[in-house]
């Protein structure tokens, strides 16, 4: 049986979230750490953006601002997201593809979504992986609701997946902040979002806390990816890499909001 390093639950702003990601990346295909699962919220809530967006197009800049709602762009491709501070536990991946027998990105969004499953299974809440299409990345949903939306980066042979797992959706301030060029007010989007997102707490009907979460997400990932997920820390290299990351990068205009800047 395999064994990754698990680095559980920490709260980060969005600029050093995403380098955090990064450098965990950058330290798996130098082959200095072990395959990670790290799971992380966000403080102040954020709106992270695809590499290939144009915040203009996808986000109420100002709104943001006046909400203290950090902006940030991702390495990774999909859509615009937003993290509640409250609402949700984000996770990333980062391992070889080869760890998961995958020969694609295809087969490794499937063994990700796999473990969230059964991760939802032991809270009693049963899920469907869904493929995704050209304009769409995979994503996981409860009777037809999306419960969980990733994206993913490869390089080396290596990949990082990163995704969010709906605690409970706040839709009115989600959609105070996401432009969505067909409505023409707010609780008009709101009111479609219903029928098409979900959350754990939503479908359980009670409150749910964070550990408990957690904790689902250690057993889905070690039931379905076979593996032994040991507690662990981000070593020195890491650490100053993302705060190198994030200083340079992922706390800068020129990184999320000028296109010519992504690479």
């Amino acid at each position: 049986m395999n064994s990754w390093r698990l680095l559980k639950v920490e709260t980060h702003d969005a600029y050093t979230n995403m380098a955090i990601d990064e450098a965990v990346l950058t330290a798996r295909i130098g082959n200095l750490v072990p395959s990670t699962l790290r799971l992380y919220q966000w403080k102040p809530s954020a709106i992270t953006i695809g590499k290939f967006q144009n915040i203009q197009n996808e986000v109420y800049a100002e709104n943001c601002k006046s909400l203290g709602v950090d902006i940030v762009r991702r390495i990774t491709g999909g859509g615009t997201v937003f993290h509640d501070a409250e609402g949700e536990i984000t996770y990333s991946v980062v391992a070889r593809k080869e760890e998961l027998h995958a020969r694609d990105i295809a087969e490794v969004y499937a063994e990700i979504y796999a473990a969230l499953a059964e991760a939802l299974k032991a809270l009693n809440i049963n899920a469907d992986f869904n493929e995704g299409d050209a304009k769409t990345c995979p994503n996981l949903t409860v009777k037809g609701r999306k419960i969980s939306g990733s994206a993913q980066s490869h390089k080396a042979g290596v990949f990082l997946q990163h995704g969010t797992l709906l605690i409970n959706a706040n839709l009115e301030k989600m959609f105070t902040l996401l432009r969505v060029p067909w409505a023409k007010t707010c609780m008009e989007v709101v009111n479609v979002a219903k029928q098409k997102i979900t959350s754990i707490e939503q479908e359980l009907n009670k409150d749910v806390a964070t550990e408990e979460v957690q904790q689902a997400l250690i057993k889905g990932f070690e039931q379905a990816l076979g593996i032994k997920l040991t507690d662990g820390t981000l070593t020195p290299y890491e650490r100053e890499l993302a705060e190198r990351l994030r200083r340079e990068k992922y706390s800068t205009k020129e990184w999320n909001f000028h296109a010519e800047t992504r690479v």
